[in-house]
């Protein structure tokens, strides 16, 4: 047991009988959207792994102790404070603690916290990556390095479409990331489908994907996974309309000297913004449709 870690006691339960749980990230809470909306996503994405066979373990920072699941009150907490709360990667992890704050964990710190857990699945909405501009930049997310080193298992909708994908999937394969399309070839792009951009392997069955996963983690081949999982057709938005609004919010972030850690939040609003609210309300719905397809993963595994 780590000394600075709280395993809910629902999710300590489900690990000790050896029992199905999906991680959930933070920041898609105090950072992602606002109050009273964002507590009540995050508490429906708990409801759905619930319905799938797993118990949910979102993943967060309360008063410096590193928390592997929330209960309603803690996910209030988070929904409340907002863009107050610090945003966690690793390198703000040891902060945090030691300043006993709150922290949203990204898609890095989520993996570190889920591992120290024993968590092995984790449903995102999508990672971050190398951004555009990044070879002037070296602008590349954390998320990348902690995919190659920790042993979770991410399904997301793919990378986000602000990034620049060619070069995320260079990166990832470099570092021997392997990228699994959940019954699709091509690499989701968040808010659409599909990319020009390929994935490893096109799998059928979350059955399929745990057969990897065990494999992979049996053969002692540390690092996590991606699971690509195009987001619904419904929810999907037309390429040209979110690439025009992808355009403009760089355009406009460039202007405004916006850099590092506030680029992606700040890009994700300004395409809400520019899209009427629609990004929103896709980015919500990937985020349900990867906690269904994490829950039958875990249960498989």
């Amino acid at each position: 047991m780590n000394q600075y870690l709280d395993i809910h006691p629902d999710v300590a339960t489900a690990l000790a009988a050896g029992k199905p749980v999906v991680a959930l990230e933070s920041t898609i809470i105090s950072h992602g959207m606002p109050w009273p909306q964002n507590a009540e996503t995050a508490k429906k994405v708990e409801q759905i792994i619930r319905d799938n066979g797993a118990v949910p373990a979102t993943i967060a920072i309360i008063d410096g102790r590193l928390k592997a699941g929330l209960s309603n009150d803690e996910i209030d907490v988070l929904g409340q404070a907002g863009l107050s709360v610090t945003k966690c990667s690793r390198r703000d992890l040891p902060f945090v603690v030691a300043q006993r704050q709150h922290g949203a964990t990204t898609v890095a710190a989520t993996m570190i916290i889920a591992a120290m857990a024993g968590i092995k699945v984790f449903a995102t909405g999508g990672i971050g990556g190398v951004h555009r501009g990044a070879q002037q930049s070296f602008d590349i997310s954390a998320d990348l390095q902690e995919l190659a080193k920790t042993n979770v298992a991410v399904v997301c909708a793919g990378a986000k479409s602000i990034l620049d994908l060619a070069l995320t999937r260079e990166y990832l394969e470099t570092q021997g990331v392997p990228v699994l399309g959940y019954k699709t070839d091509t690499l989701p792009a968040f808010y659409t489908r599909e990319s020009d951009q390929t994935v490893d392997y096109n799998l059928q069955s979350a059955t399929d994907i745990a057969e990897f996963l065990t494999a992979k983690w049996g053969m002692q081949l540390d690092g996590g996974a991606i699971i690509t999982n195009p987001i619904p057709e419904e929810f999907a938005m037309e390429k040209s309309a979110i690439d025009s609004a992808i355009n403009q919010a760089l355009a406009e972030m460039a202007e405004q000297g916006v850099a590092g850690k506030e680029s992606t939040p700040f890009l994700l609003a300004r395409v809400a913004e520019l899209t009427g609210g629609n990004s929103l309300a896709s980015n919500i719905q990937l985020v349900f449709n990867n906690a269904r397809l994490a829950a039958k993963i875990a249960v498989a595994l």
